[in-house]
């Protein structure tokens, strides 16, 4: 059964990362994943909630910060270790498949960090904020969904590695959006 569910992963990898590839997915895909891509994004969340919220959004703040290091905490110093996966640019059995558009580094692959955090704060933030403004549910997701697809794209990580990254991220960000609204009743 592993090995059934291993293949096809593998499989789905390929379509993803050689099957969509595109000068333009070439371009777009690996700022999608770069952090420092996504700053401005960062800087008006906090702002936002800064001036929207006062003393609330230092809270907010404190609690998505909480959010990303509990997600990144689990899954690069807890599951990747126990796991153990090689990532896809680094397994010898697809040197020849691999197109490299960004460094691969040496890190494991299961689960994806980057879709664990990115969902985590994006479930988050829409746990606090969907009964202020509805189009956060689709624009989070469609956020996280992006920088999960970009890294199989650019070849760091499975297709499993994001969605089950991307179910922890869900699952933390659930549980923190929980505790900050016990937290802060008020809000």
């Amino acid at each position: 059964m592993i090995e059934s569910i291993q293949q096809f992963d593998v499989e789905l990898f390929l379509k993803i990362h050689r099957g969509l590839s595109n000068s333009f997915f070439d371009w777009l895909m690996p700022l999608m994943r770069n952090r420092f891509f996504w700053s401005p994004l960062y800087l008006f969340i906090v702002v936002f909630c800064i001036k929207q919220y006062k003393k609330q959004g230092y809270y907010i703040i404190g609690m998505v910060l909480f959010t990303f290091a509990i997600g990144d905490l689990i899954a690069s110093r807890v599951v990747k270790p126990w796991v153990a996966r090689v990532r896809p640019c680094n397994d010898l059995s697809l040197a020849n498949d691999i197109i490299h558009r960004v460094p691969c580094g040496s890190g494991l692959s299961f689960p994806s960090a980057h879709a664990t955090n990115h969902f985590a704060i994006a479930i988050f933030l829409i746990c606090i904020f969907y009964s202020r403004w509805k189009p956060i549910l689709p624009i989070g997701i469609l956020w996280a969904f992006i920088i999960s697809f970009a890294q199989v794209y650019v070849g760091v990580h499975y297709p499993v590695d994001v969605t089950t990254g991307a179910l922890l991220g869900i699952t933390i960000g659930i549980i923190c959006s929980r505790i900050f609204k016990k937290l802060q009743p008020d809000f």
